[in-house]
């Protein structure tokens, strides 16, 4: 049942595809924007669709007859559109209520995104489940970390610092979106 190697493999694939790190100029922009960030609800809130999606995301885009390949490459637009933002220093995500900030754009699409999902749905071709959950879990309590810590970072990098990170990891984001996009948009046509 539990396996310590499944649930370190699985922790590092999602740690990389969530990309927390590469997250915190997105956090700390959004955080200026709208206020403040429910770190708790957002984190809770993510793994609640991580998990869910573990075990109903195939059957739920099946229904609505939505396949893997589509979901991916609207989630790389979301991606595309958050780094545009990042890159740009515009404003796309309009929050007209900014409590929601910790559900959108945080819990989803950024840590719960589509290439969360997508990533979710090929561990559970290779893992027990038990381990994808211990997993998904070890990524929200890190998640919640530095979502807590935002401040902290943004006061440690100072303004100047946060730009140029924010621009880095808007292309590395806008990478990211490229490459979802790219390994999904051939299977569609």
């Amino acid at each position: 049942m539990f396996d310590l190697k499944e649930i370190l493999t699985a922790s590092l694939i999602l740690f990389a595809v969530i990309d927390i790190l590469g997250s915190v100029p997105l956090i700390i922009s959004l955080r200026e924007k709208v206020g403040h960030i429910q770190s708790e609800k957002a984190s809770i809130i993510a793994a609640l669709i991580m998990i869910g999606f573990l075990f109903l995301g195939e059957e739920i885009l099946k229904l609505i007859g939505i396949d893997i390949n589509s979901f991916a490459v609207a989630g790389s637009l979301v991606i595309l559109f958050l780094a545009l933002e990042m890159i740009l220093g515009i404003t796309l995500f309009r929050n007209t209520a900014p409590e929601t900030a910790s559900i959108v754009p945080i819990a989803f699409p950024m840590i719960a995104g589509a290439g969360t999902m997508t990533s979710l749905l090929s561990l559970r071709a290779e893992f027990d489940v038990s381990n994808i959950i211990i997993a998904i879990l070890i990524n929200i309590l890190f998640v919640y970390i530095i979502l807590k810590s935002s401040k902290l970072i943004e006061r440690i990098l100072g303004k100047s610092g946060i730009v140029i990170i924010q621009k880095v990891f808007g292309i590395i984001l806008l990478a990211i979106a490229v490459k979802l996009f790219t390994s999904n948009i051939g299977q569609l046509l």
